[in-house]
């Protein structure tokens, strides 16, 4: 069996786990997304106390509805927010949390296309974290996606741009399901130094 048929078993227990138990905050369960988990709020606010998130001026977010709250919160604490647009088709948005007149507007992903900045990236502040939505991950900070490669490609391109470097916290808010043995990874796969659930915070 290759690694991405193994990934795809891997993302069908999880969708499974998570819809079965009554954790998905979607109807239908959260298959082929990442998953909008019951508890992303609660996760949020414990990535919050870390000394990470106080020391950070700019926080960048990738735009999956469970990381809604990861957007909310910088903007609420003064910070500046970065959010890749949806499947990087208009690349990324800036917010300037000074300029910004509704918090929980902007924090959506609507929202961010209204308040986000006519600023050319190579302006963009250096980025102090980065959080990425994931199906999966194991706690050797091994992460999967939706399948579609947008969280690496996105992280690979900050690098490229020195908007972070190899120190900068790659991090991940997931539900305890979503929590795993192992993950398989690709070379070109992207490795996280955080994890934060809705009940404990895992650094690697």
């Amino acid at each position: 069996m290759d690694i991405d048929a193994q990934k795809d078993i891997l993302r069908k227990s999880v969708y499974d786990a998570i819809y079965n138990d009554g954790f998905s905050n979607r109807p239908n369960g959260d298959y082929g997304k990442i998953p909008d988990f019951k508890g992303s709020v609660i996760a949020a606010e414990l990535l919050r106390t870390t000394f990470q998130w106080k020391t950070a001026q700019t926080i960048f977010s990738s735009p999956d509805t469970a990381q809604k709250p990861v957007r909310y919160f910088p903007l609420e604490d003064g910070k500046d927010l970065i959010m890749a647009s949806p499947n990087l088709q208009h690349g990324y948005l800036f917010l300037k949390s000074s300029k910004i007149t509704s918090f929980v507007e902007a924090s959506t992903k609507d929202g961010a296309f209204k308040f986000s900045e006519d600023l050319n990236i190579e302006d963009y502040p250096k980025v102090d974290m980065v959080v990425e939505g994931s199906v999966a991950v194991d706690k050797k900070g091994n992460r999967i996606g939706k399948g579609k490669g947008f969280g690496d490609r996105e992280i690979q391109d900050l690098l490229n741009r020195k908007l972070i470097d190899n120190n900068t916290p790659i991090v991940t808010t997931i539900h305890p399901l979503q929590l795993v043995d192992s993950v398989i990874n690709d070379q070109h796969d992207k490795v996280l130094n955080m994890i934060v659930t809705t009940d404990k915070i895992i650094r690697i």
